[in-house]
């Protein structure tokens, strides 16, 4: 009789055992993991840490307009700043998606202060 145990519940930031040995994941793959907990988390989901996360959920009601994007902009550059000591932001766009007015396109471009290797990830999110 052989069975495969496997836990019921997962952590992302733990390591896991990949045929006998411990892997982590690269700093470029934490950093990304990081900034995504970042942009999804609402300011007040963490209980010790009350401002933490730009919540973009926040703005998915809200219209389509450049003061609802220069809102997103400034929640993510100060997020960003604040809890994500791994990198220097460059910029923070948040556009318009041409022929899709209830879309906004979201690009950070960050540079790894190990590193100094340019980065960047983007979200596409439904607006108004």
């Amino acid at each position: 009789m052989s069975t495969n145990y496997q836990d019921p519940i997962g952590w992302p930031f733990l390591p896991v055992p990949t045929n006998g040995r411990l892997t982590y994941p690269t700093l470029e793959q934490s950093v990304r993991d990081s900034l995504r907990i970042i942009l999804m988390t609402r300011p007040g989901e963490q209980l010790m840490r009350p401002r933490y996360g730009a919540g973009l959920q926040n703005f998915l009601d809200e219209g389509n307009t450049v003061a609802m994007r220069s809102q997103i902009q400034t929640a993510i550059l100060k997020n960003l700043q604040n809890y994500e000591n791994r990198i220097t932001v460059d910029a923070v766009d948040v556009d318009p998606v041409p022929g899709a007015p209830a879309q906004v396109q979201v690009q950070i471009h960050y540079r790894l202060l190990r590193t100094n290797v340019s980065q960047q990830i983007g979200v596409t999110m439904q607006v108004g």
